[in-house]
């Protein structure tokens, strides 16, 4: 339970509770399981702090207003953040394992190395966020705003970014094995290195991706839109797409310039000036003879 001279200080508003953070810097907040809705937290000092909730009575800050606040190292697992506003928030190396962002606004919010495992997310504001080498592993990420993220060499496997915004997201070297991702929107993000093996990628918007050094391996892009995406043989490197499911995709414009296609799934694809100089087209299915 919290501590009760902790949840005091917090009465006593920001100001008292950052000065005190700041003649104390040894004591470690205690606010786990505390009823801390709709407060007004912009600003605050949380790092280090303790928000760990239980099955029975999560840590509350639903609809909390933490614009700017720092959280960094701060333990929120579990801990429930319903629409609350972490905007410009710090949560740096945070433990927000299975806690509740539904509708959280944490855009420009700092998580690099941030522990996000099976988070509830969806329809979070997480654009401009940096998301770099942050947990993301079964997170709910539905219809979530990740526009111009940096998700570099974060781990979103098995992650659901199904209808999710990753517009000019930043994905370099990414694991994205086994993401369900259907009817994304990945308008010029940089998968660049990234892992999309096995992931489901069907009827998203790929429109002028970097797929570059991409690992593409029985992911399944069907009607998906990937005009103009970069799958080229880059310093010797060929693009894995082997086993993929490419059926009904718009691949008009793509640079597939020796790309490993071997037994891909081409029926119904449009093709119109796509580029598959040196491409590997055994064993493909399509519907030409």
């Amino acid at each position: 339970m919290a501590n009760p001279e902790h949840l005091a200080l917090l009465d006593c508003g920001v100001a008292q509770w950052n000065e005190w953070r700041q003649r104390s810097p040894q004591t470690l907040p205690d606010l786990s399981n505390a009823d801390l809705s709709g407060k007004q937290f912009a600003g605050i000092d949380l790092s280090c702090a303790s928000l760990n909730g239980t099955l029975l009575c999560n840590t509350n800050l639903n609809g909390a207003d933490c614009t700017k606040a720092t959280f960094n190292n701060a333990n929120l697992m579990r801990a429930s953040l319903e629409k609350a506003t972490l905007k410009q928030a710090e949560l740096v190396n945070a433990t927000l394992s299975v806690a509740n962002l539904n509708g959280a606004n944490l855009a420009y919010a700092v998580l690099i190395g941030a522990d996000l495992k099976v988070a509830l997310l969806r329809h979070a504001d997480l654009s401009h966020a940096d998301l770099s080498a942050t947990e993301l592993y079964g997170a709910d990420l539905r219809s979530a705003d990740l526009d111009e993220a940096n998700l570099s060499r974060a781990n979103l496997s098995t992650a659901r970014l199904i209808a999710a915004n990753l517009s000019m997201a930043n994905l370099t070297r990414a694991n994205l094995d086994r993401a369900e991702m259907g009817q994304a929107t990945l308008y010029r993000s940089n998968l660049y290195a990234a892992n999309l093996t096995d992931a489901h990628i069907v009827g998203a918007s790929l429109l002028g991706a970097d797929l570059s050094h991409t690992n593409l391996l029985r992911a399944n892009f069907s009607w998906s839109n990937l005009r103009r995406v970069n799958l080229a043989n880059v310093h010797g490197w060929r693009a894995n797409l082997r086993g993929a499911d490419l059926s009904r995709a718009d691949l008009s414009d793509a640079d597939l310039t020796d790309a490993n296609l071997r037994g891909v799934n081409l029926n119904e694809a449009i093709l119109i000036g796509t580029t598959l100089s040196g491409a590997d087209l055994s064993d493909t299915k399509h519907d030409r003879p």
